[in-house]
């Protein structure tokens, strides 16, 4: 009786057991289902890193470090005063600077009261303008007297020839024809000695406009030397180049430096983005503004919004230092990696975090 009574529950253990294995199968095969519908639309990957641009401070001119006003991971805005090279010896050199400009724009008037050519564009002064202007004129007027000497030469050759004519026909004395002759030779003499002045007038003021060119030429060149160093002077003072934080600072105060010296890094984290380097498998999908989703390894909870931004035009391996060569004859097919540029959307929750060289996995949405 009691064997006929234990049958029913052992013949319900089998069954259960059967919907228990069949809910278990359902299960895994909708989760397969699942990841399987998930995949079509999606691909991550935990190849990924967080990348920004590290800005380098760099001294334009040498000397001895005076001041340095930030500390390591300082956060500073553009234009801050970061370090300042002692400036004594370059205001030294610009007082000197000024001096010789100061001594050539007095050569170069000096030059201009010579009385020749000036360019008004150097405004050396209102005077040497003045002189220049009297010399042309001056020039000028030469010039006229020479024009003005022909013409009476001219006449008194002419009346020479009516003279002589008269005394052939004896109707003047032979003394008039020898105060005509006079008056002639005396005319040529004019002639000549006005050419002579014009001509000298010329080259002298041919001669005082090169003179005054090499002294504006001077002029020119001490400018150039003052405005260096006044631009040498303004670079001892070393301002942050964009707003960031302050990074590997290997400078202290009085230590010697020169141009183009690595000094500290500034690293502006409002500017990041995400490098995810994506199987080539898995870029048919993939264009500039797909969605992404970025988690970071060091806060596994928090997730970032970001959006592809472009896709490499190479794989990553030809820019390696020694590219792989596939001719030579060993050839082991390898998937190769794509970067992909992920723009980190602008006061995303999270963003704050992010710190260039940090390991994220991600996300992309392609449908």
């Amino acid at each position: 009786m009691t064997e006929i009574l234990a049958g029913p529950e052992s013949s319900t253990k089998p069954r259960t057991t059967r919907f228990i294995l069949l809910g278990v199968v359902v299960f895994i095969a909708a989760w397969l289902g699942w990841k399987w519908w998930w995949a079509l639309s999606h691909v991550s990957t935990d190849n990924a890193q967080i990348e920004s641009h590290i800005v380098p401070v760099l001294p334009k001119v040498g000397g001895f470090i005076a001041e340095i006003t930030v500390r390591e991971h300082q956060s500073v805005k553009a234009g801050d005063l970061l370090i300042r090279i002692d400036d004594r010896d370059y205001k030294v050199r610009l007082a000197q600077a000024e001096a010789d400009l100061a001594l050539a724009l007095a050569t170069a008037g000096s030059a201009g009261s010579g009385g020749h050519q000036g360019k008004a564009a150097v405004q050396i002064s209102g005077q040497a303008g003045a002189q220049v202007a009297a010399a042309v004129a001056s020039a000028a007027a030469a010039r006229s007297t020479v024009d003005q000497t022909l013409a009476n030469a001219d006449k008194a050759q002419k009346d020479l020839e009516r003279v002589r004519e008269l005394v052939i026909k004896k109707m003047v004395s032979p003394q008039s024809l020898d105060a005509a002759e006079a008056t002639a030779r005396a005319a040529q003499a004019q002639v000549k000695a006005s050419r002579e002045t014009a001509i000298s007038a010329g080259e002298q003021v041919t001669a005082t406009s090169a003179g005054l060119r090499a002294a504006l030429a001077k002029v020119d060149a001490a400018r150039a030397a003052r405005d260096l160093i006044a631009n040498q002077l303004a670079d001892t003072r070393i301002v942050a180049p964009t707003t960031g934080v302050v990074a590997a600072k290997n400078v202290e105060a009085g230590q010697l430096v020169q141009p183009g010296q690595l000094l500290l890094s500034v690293v502006p984290l409002e500017n990041i983005w995400v490098v995810a380097n994506l199987k080539e498998t898995d870029l048919r999908d993939i264009k500039a503004g797909d969605a992404a989703d970025i988690e970071i390894d060091a806060y596994p909870n928090v997730h970032i919004a970001g959006e592809v931004e472009s896709v490499s035009p190479a794989t990553g391996a030809r820019f390696a230092l020694l590219p792989p060569d596939n001719a030579t004859g060993n050839f082991t097919k390898v998937v190769q990696r794509v970067p992909v540029r992920i723009r980190v959307k602008q006061n995303a929750d999270g963003q704050k975090l992010l710190r260039p060289g940090m390991s994220v996995f991600v996300t992309i949405t392609t449908r």
